[in-house]
């Protein structure tokens, strides 16, 4: 498996090539770029053709696979409708073409959050309508959209994640599996047993504590069992990336591809 790290642990001053540069010195072979919704971010709704194109043949000359990229709408979010998933829509379009010119093979979303006004059920259906719309752009880029757990009070269910999953019935729409993200309520190993083959990209963090007392740690300081973790995915047939997003408060990026080659023998 491929020892990779997101953009979303680089300090927001830095450049694209600094980003690479950074990750080829530090050990790893692959590398996940993000679009943020910030004019001022490295990639952003401003960025060129030309510059994907730089960057790609920079990644290219230091050896490293751009295998990724994540999304952050500007504009509204894919469990609400109206012009606000209008936005998000167009927006994740234009981001997954973008994967596309970069040679990367998924994108990350959260879909969004919700509100006293977005009923759970009513947000559940917009997000399945909404991917349902964005399949045919995917499967046309040949581009994973793959939808991560996160702290947003949605989709807190394995079940739950692989039915919305399985609704959307797209062979481009999966499920970005972050260990750390369930730990605070759940045995993330559980997720990857019910998703199985759903699983497209994995990023690496550790946890240790509840919702109330817990926090984040360098891998393997914390509480998950990465043994029984990649257990299951290579019984999924997980081959992919493990996406590094350890921040360098908590661990050098050097200490955290060598503990990221660690789990991966496991």
């Amino acid at each position: 498996m491929q020892v990779a790290v997101s953009q979303l642990v680089a300090p927001d001053s830095w450049s694209v090539s600094q980003f690479l540069q950074e990750a080829k010195a530090t050990g790893y072979e692959g590398v996940e770029l993000s679009v943020r919704a910030a004019d001022n971010a490295a990639f952003n709704y401003n960025s060129t053709d030309a510059e994907l194109a730089a960057w790609k043949a920079e990644a290219t000359a230091l050896g490293l696979d751009i295998g990724s990229i994540t999304i952050a709408n500007k504009v509204g979010s894919l469990v609400v409708d109206g012009a606000a998933a209008d936005s998000a829509i167009a927006e994740t379009a234009w981001a997954l073409e973008c994967a596309a010119k970069l040679g990367a093979t998924a994108a990350l979303h959260t879909l969004g959050g919700l509100s006293p006004d977005l009923y759970y059920e009513d947000a559940y259906n917009n997000a399945v309508r909404n991917l349902k719309a964005l399949a045919p752009v995917a499967e046309k880029c040949h581009v994973t959209l793959a939808i991560e757990f996160v702290w947003s009070g949605f989709l807190f269910s394995p079940l739950e994640m692989r039915q919305l999953i399985d609704t959307v019935g797209s062979s481009e729409v999966g499920f970005y599996f972050d260990p750390g993200n369930m730990a605070v309520f759940q045995a993330p190993q559980h997720w990857v047993r019910a998703l199985g083959k759903r699983v497209r990209r994995v990023h690496m963090k550790d946890w240790k504590g509840g919702p109330l007392n817990g926090t984040w740690t360098p891998l393997l300081a914390g509480t998950l069992n990465f043994p029984v973790i990649m257990k299951e995915l290579k019984a999924a047939g997980y081959q992919g990336p493990l996406v590094s997003e350890v921040p360098d408060s908590l661990a050098s990026w050097k200490d955290t591809a060598a503990a990221i080659r660690q789990i991966a023998s496991m």
